[in-house]
This record gives C-alpha cells, structure tokens and sequence, in this order.
C-alpha cells in the first residue's frame, strides 16, 4: 500500500462535548493488483485522527472505493495501520 496525497480538515465540536482535537483525513492510495484490497476504481481511506491527553491517535477509518464511495469491509493490517499512522502525524505536524 502506497499513500500518494490526502486531504486534511479539523472537525469541529459544536457542542463542546469531546476533549481534544478531531481531524478527518481522506488518504489516496494504492495497492498492488494482487492485494486483496485491490479494485479498478481505486481507494481512499478516511481517517478520523484524534490528539487530546492520551496522545495523538487513528480513532476509527474506513476503506472507500473512489467512483461509487462504498464503504469496503476490510480491516487493515497492523503494518498498514503503522503507516496511516506514521503519515497523519507527519502531516498533522505540517499543517500546525
């Protein structure tokens, strides 16, 4: 898996309810054919990144196929994971 461009926005919380601060990430990416995750119309993933007192951290993610924005269900690998991770707080850093 390949990350090749993401789109960054911070949520806000109207109602003042949630402790720390919440961003949504939508990460390009590619796969090789032979990955299971594969399809002709690509994918992105969206992350919800959360950093408050317990630190900086993937709260939740889904897998979107890019023309009919279906949510796929996979689970990422613990490897994949480790790179969306390692990618949102570099870039988090970029934005702050």
């Amino acid at each position: 898996m390949e990350i090749t461009d993401h789109s960054l926005e911070r949520l806000e919380d109207p109602f003042g309810i949630l402790t720390g601060d919440r961003y949504e990430y939508f990460l390009h990416i590619n796969v090789d054919e032979e990955d299971e995750l594969y399809t002709e119309n690509g994918l992105q993933i969206k992350v919800l990144y959360v950093v408050d007192e317990k630190g900086k951290r993937i709260s939740h993610y889904n897998i979107i196929e890019n023309t009919t924005e279906k949510v796929l269900d996979f689970e990422l690998e613990e490897d994949e994971l480790e790179l969306i991770e390692a990618y949102c707080r570099e870039h988090l850093q970029e934005e702050e």
